[in-house]
């Protein structure tokens, strides 16, 4: 078995890093631990020139066999500092001090991607959180992804809105998916556009879908039965079922054309009962689906890494 680590980029106060940590050292493996939320108050790291020359808590860990990155927080709210007080009280040295510790923990993630470690996912592929461009790129490949327009401009909204039946979100996420109504596209509603763009797509009505993908096989489906547009939070019940060759091979090859080793990918069916992409999560958690579901994701995840150790 090699010497070489497996790495979790994640603070073990994570649930899901923390599921991830216990599995591997079920699996007879020690793994070392960036804890992102540590750095850089309670975490000394050291980098050389060489690609290989990263000490974390006096261990250099060399090239890593396999690294399954949870997050790197990259948020002021996330970064161990008190952000409110903080911009009070010299917003641009907070600032600043953000960018040198989010440029220092990419730095890490980029080495060891180059230095050929499988990593779950490569920082490299942070676009991949980006959907207005992830959608595009399936697009190209020629797998179903709904209708879409991402704009701040009122005119493009209302083209949009008039050949389909949309519903509205962020462009980023974090908040709930609304159906747009007649009063959304008022001159006041779409005023506030000038505030941020949005994001406007068909209406699918029909079942909402996760499918985990790890190393080009579908793990598992879940059905999420809802009555609301929005599933989160208002699951009345998620269960495991069988996808379509067909949909199964469009969700692989999703994968494939982002780029990602792991992902829990959103799926939702038209009125046709035809399945179109929403999203594939670059770090998606797993936790309650498996929980209220039956299903084990954590378990073919964990055997992944380690399954480098010998590669």
């Amino acid at each position: 078995m090699s010497d070489s680590p497996i790495v979790i980029v994640g603070a073990l106060a994570d649930p899901h890093a923390r599921a991830i940590y216990e599995g591997v050292r079920a699996r007879g493996c020690e793994p070392v631990v960036l804890d992102a939320q540590r750095f850089p108050e309670d975490l000394p790291i050291a980098l050389g020139e060489a690609p290989d020359a990263v000490v974390i808590e006096g261990r250099r860990v060399g090239r890593p066999a396999s690294v399954y990155v949870r997050s790197l927080y990259q948020s002021p709210a996330a970064y161990g500092v008190d952000a409110d007080e903080a911009m009070k009280e010299d917003w641009r040295r907070t600032t600043l001090a953000f960018r040198e510790r989010s440029t220092l923990l990419s730095a890490i993630l980029l080495r060891w991607e180059a230095l050929g470690s499988a990593t779950y996912n490569p920082t490299s592929l942070s676009h991949n959180i980006t959907k207005p461009f992830q959608l595009t790129l399936l697009q190209a490949a020629g797998l179903p992804v709904p209708a879409t327009l991402w704009s701040n401009d009122p005119a493009a909204v209302r083209a949009f809105c008039s050949e389909h039946e949309a519903v509205y979100k962020p462009v980023a996420g974090g908040a709930a998916t609304r159906k747009v109504e007649a009063k959304d596209l008022t001159d006041e509603r779409l005023g506030k556009l000038q505030a941020a763009p949005v994001c406007f797509q068909e209406l699918l009505p029909g079942d909402d879908v996760r499918v985990y993908v790890i190393d080009g096989r579908v793990v598992c489906a879940l059905r999420i039965v809802t009555d609301a547009i929005d599933f989160r939070q208002h699951e009345q019940r998620i269960e495991a079922i069988a996808l379509d060759d067909q949909v199964a091979r469009e969700c692989v090859r999703a994968a494939e054309v982002i780029g990602l080793r792991y992902t829990g990918m959103d799926i939702k069916a038209d009125r046709h009962g035809r399945y179109k992409i929403l999203e594939l999560n670059p770090s998606a958690m797993f936790l309650g689906f498996e929980q209220r579901a039956g299903v084990d994701i954590r378990g073919p995840l964990c055997d992944a890494l380690v399954a480098h150790r010998s590669a």
